[in-house]
């Protein structure tokens, strides 16, 4: 049983990063639904450079840099050009799930390198994840440069006219945004999970998305639901530790997705826009022209 909550908290670390990098995107007003092909390119570069060199450090450092990178080209099209953020980021998504696969193909195996020492029984990733929700709860709630960010999220007009540069706002948001996307996706390939196979990150990418939502734009309701989903992911794939005899194993493996459907469908009502609208930012997802 301590096994399986182990791997429930390895499994929620990863989902509270990818959320948390989404959050800190969205609380600047950029929306980007393509985690999963930013987490699959951090995965998967981060998984060659390791394998290649024999390096964690260099591994998790061309996965950070790569997400990034993605973020940089996020944030042109979205910021700069000012085009659709949903369109911009299923395309980061649908290049991620294609040329991960062909660039991957040749290394699909186990990584082959002594794993990650833990700390207590649990990855040491678990208590960055948790250091970052701190972090991050911090410098956007107590913080000048955490005003700016939720002020650029919520009216980027007012925010320009009070001497905030909101171009250069959004970029440092949505480059940290990827930064952290593809952290997140090495943390599956060389610490979770270290053997590559054909988009091996399987929809957690959305998951974390929704986990967003479901938290309201709060770090900390992010890592409860992180931890729940993680939980529900790790039941899924072995509920004969818990539930012993209660329905095929592949139905509780639907059960972390039917979740998210449920999730996003809740969002998406009237009362939750009456009842919790205010959470959202105003200006998520709409591109800002200077006047």
């Amino acid at each position: 049983m301590w096994d399986f909550h182990v791997r429930s908290l390895d499994a929620s670390t990863i989902l509270t990063i990818a959320a948390l990098s989404e959050l800190i995107g969205q609380r600047a007003g950029i929306l980007n639904v393509g985690i999963e092909g930013v987490m699959l390119f951090g995965a998967t570069l981060g998984f060659i450079a390791a394998k290649i060199t024999g390096s964690y450090l260099l591994g998790f450092l061309v996965a950070i840099a790569i997400g990034g990178l993605i973020g940089l080209l996020h944030g042109f099209f979205s910021i700069t050009l000012g085009g659709d953020q949903v369109v911009n980021g299923m395309g980061i998504w649908i290049l991620g799930f294609g040329l991960t696969a062909y660039i991957g193909y040749p290394y699909t195996g186990p990584l082959g390198m002594e794993r990650i020492p833990k700390i207590m029984g649990l990855s040491p990733f678990f208590f960055v994840g948790i250091a970052l929700i701190i972090i991050t709860w911090f410098v956007l709630s107590k913080t000048s440069l955490g005003l700016r960010i939720r002020s650029v999220g919520e009216n980027p007009s007012v925010a320009e006219v009070s001497g905030i540069n909101v171009t250069r706002t959004r970029y440092l948001s949505v480059i940290t945004s990827g930064m952290l996307m593809g952290f997140a996706g090495a943390i599956y390939s060389l610490d979770y999970n270290p053997v590559w196979n054909y988009n091996f990150i399987m929809g957690w990418g959305f998951i974390a998305l929704a986990l967003v939502f479901f938290s309201m734009w709060n770090p900390f309701i992010l890592l409860g639901g992180s931890i729940l989903f993680g939980s529900l992911w790790q039941l899924s794939l072995n509920p004969q530790l818990v539930l012993p005899g209660i329905l095929s194993r592949y139905v509780w493996r639907m059960v972390p997705f039917a979740m998210t459907i449920i999730v996003l469908l809740l969002m998406s009502t009237k009362w939750f826009r009456i009842r919790w609208g205010a959470a959202k930012p105003e200006a998520l997802g709409q591109p800002y022209v200077k006047g």
